[in-house]
């Protein structure tokens, strides 16, 4: 029978063990990357899983070319997103769900062609982010 002290004290050293493996297992192609489990071409990342051809993300599951993220899930194309799911194209975004082209825009949940929660047409929104990716010297999917 486990007490609640020997519970405490072998979680600790689980968690313990796992800050410390840096080791990456079953990866494919990666570079500089530390504690990633099935990832290929990703570089400069840690903590990914299944992702592929992502650059300085940590954390992140199921994403494909994102740079930059922390923390998202499914996500294709981002740049500098944080717990983003099933989105593509977003920059800066932070918790957006099942969305497409948002820039700067936080919490949102399907919504395509938005710059800091506000719709614009497509037209728009090229113009408008392709100054601000300039001006912000960020590189756009």
């Amino acid at each position: 029978m486990m007490t609640g002290s020997e519970f405490e004290a072998s979680l600790r050293r689980l968690l313990s063990d796992a800050v410390r493996a840096s080791g990456n297992v079953g990866c494919h192609g990666c570079e500089r990357c530390e504690g990633c489990t099935e990832c290929t071409f990703c570089l400069g990342s840690r903590g990914l899983s299944r992702c592929h051809y992502c650059e300085q993300s940590t954390d992140c599951t199921d994403c494909t070319r994102c740079v930059g993220c922390t923390s998202c899930l499914a996500c294709q194309h981002c740049v500098a997103s944080e717990r983003c799911t099933g989105s593509a194209y977003l920059v800066r975004s932070v918790g957006c769900s099942g969305c497409t082209y948002c820039f700067g825009c936080v919490g949102l949940s399907r919504r395509d062609f938005h710059i800091l929660n506000e719709p614009y047409d497509r037209a728009t929104y090229f113009e408008i982010t392709r100054r601000l990716a300039r001006d912000l010297r960020i590189v756009l999917p």
